[in-house]
C-alpha cells in the first residue's frame, strides 16, 4: 500500500515505523496533527490481515484523533500507534516495554493510551521505560473506557431526542454490534435506563455475559444490521457503515463506540438520504480523551465525567447545525474541528510574525 498519496494520509506530520526483532514487535505510529498540543491517541493491538490494512487504520485513526480533540475542546493534537499481533496470543512485557522504547523516540510529541487490544496494564509495562503514557493509574485516571461509554450514551440519547423526540430511552430497541469495554458499557447504561438490547460479538463470552446479565438478546455477525431496531450502535472497528450494510438499516439514528464507522465520506450522505440520523463517532466517543486530559495530582473524577456528559449539548448542536444547512453530520463535525485548528494556527503565525 503506498503511504504519501491515499486520501487517508491526509498530510500527517509524521508516520513511523518501529521493529524490534527481540521481543517481536511490529508497530506504526501516526501523528496528523499538533497544532492544538501534543498528539494523544490510543494504541491498537490487532491481528490484521496485511499490514496495508494496518497503515490504513493507523492512519484513519490518527486523523479522526485530530478532530476528535478540536471538537471536544481540548488542547491536544491527533495521533495513534498500532501494533500488529493477536492480542489474546502475542503480548508479553517486553513487547510493550519495546513499544515504550518507540513511543519515547517521539520525545513526547505522541502520548499512548490504551485502545482495541491493550489494556491500562499493557501500557503501563510501557510506562516503566517511557513517561509518555497516559490513562494510567498513576494519573489516578485508570481504565478511560467507562468514560468512553458514558459520552458515547450520551451522544445516543441526544440523538434519540433530536430524531426520535424521546425524552429517554426506555423502550427503544437498540442494536449494539461489539461488546468490548466500551460495547459492554454503553449496554449497561441502556439496560438501566429501559431500552431493549440486541447484541452481537466475534467473542461469544461477551455475548452470553450480555445476555445472562442484561436481558439480551443474541444474534449473529451478519444479523445485526437488519434488526428491527430503533437505533444502531457500531462497537466494533471500522468502517461497519457502507455500501453493503446501509440498505440493511432499519434503525432511524446510529450512535456508537466504534473510530472510523463510514467507510467513507460518501456513506455520511448515505444515511442522511435514508433519514438515518448519524452521531458522528468522534463527537460521542470522546469521553476517554476528555477524562484523560483531566489526569494528574489534582483529578477529579467528577468534574471529568461532568464534562464527558456536555456530550450530549455537543451533538445537539451539530444535529442542529446539520438540518440547518442541510448537509450530513459529519461534515458538520469536521467543519467545527476544522475551524478550531484553523484559528489556532492563525493566532500561531500573528505570533510568529510578531517575533
Amino acid at each position: 500500500m503506498a503511504i504519501f498519496t491515499p486520501d487517508e494520509f491526509d498530510d500527517h506530520e509524521s508516520v513511523l515505523f518501529f521493529h524490534d526483532k527481540k521481543s517481536g514487535l511490529k508497530s506504526i505510529i501516526a501523528v496528523h496533527d499538533t497544532t492544538l498540543g501534543p498528539a494523544l491517541g490510543g494504541t491498537r493491538m490487532w491481528s490484521y490481515d496485511n499490514e496495508g490494512d494496518a497503515i490504513e487504520d493507523v492512519l484513519r485513526l490518527s486523523k479522526g484523533m485530530t478532530y476528535k480533540s478540536s471538537l471536544a475542546g481540548l488542547n491536544l493534537g491527533g495521533g495513534k500507534s498500532v501494533i500488529i499481533g493477536d492480542p489474546h496470543e502475542h503480548k508479553t512485557e517486553e513487547l510493550f516495554e519495546a513499544f515504550g522504547r518507540a513511543v519515547h523516540q517521539l520525545s513526547g510529541n505522541y502520548i499512548a493510551a490504551e485502545d482495541v487490544g491493550t489494556t491500562v496494564e499493557d501500557l503501563e509495562v510501557a510506562r516503566r521505560v517511557t513517561p509518555h503514557i497516559s490513562g494510567i493509574s498513576e494519573g489516578n485516571v485508570g481504565n478511560p473506557s467507562p468514560a468512553t461509554a458514558w459520552g458515547v450514551y450520551n451522544g445516543l440519547k441526544a440523538a434519540a431526542h433530536f430524531r426520535l423526540k424521546k425524552q429517554d430511552l426506555h423502550g427503544l430497541k437498540v442494536a449494539v454490534q461489539g461488546l468490548g469495554n466500551v460495547g459492554f458499557g454503553l449496554c449497561q447504561h441502556l439496560a438501566d435506563a429501559g431500552a431493549e438490547l440486541v447484541v452481537t460479538d466475534i467473542y461469544d463470552k461477551a455475548v452470553t455475559r450480555a445476555v445472562s446479565e442484561l436481558g439480551a438478546t443474541a444474534v449473529d455477525a451478519d444479523k445485526i444490521f437488519n434488526q428491527d431496531v430503533d437505533i444502531f450502535a457500531p462497537c466494533a472497528l471500522g468502517a461497519a457503515l457502507n455500501d453493503d450494510t446501509i440498505p440493511q438499516l432499519k434503525a432511524k439514528v446510529v450512535a456508537g463506540a466504534a473510530n472510523n464507522q463510514l467507510a467513507t465520506d460518501k456513506h455520511g450522505e448515505d444515511l442522511m438520504n435514508r433519514g438515518i440520523l448519524y452521531a458522528p463517532d468522534y463527537a460521542i466517543n470522546a469521553g476517554g480523551i476528555i477524562i484523560i486530559s483531566h489526569e494528574g495530582p489534582k483529578f477529579n473524577r467528577q468534574k471529568a465525567m461532568d464534562q464527558v456528559a456536555e456530550i450530549y449539548d455537543t451533538s445537539l448542536n451539530i444535529f442542529k447545525r446539520a438540518e440547518r444547512e442541510n448537509i450530513p453530520t459529519a461534515k458538520v463535525a469536521d467543519e467545527i474541528a476544522l475551524e478550531r485548528i484553523q484559528v489556532v494556527k492563525e493566532e500561531q503565525a500573528e505570533l510568529a510574525l510578531a517575533g
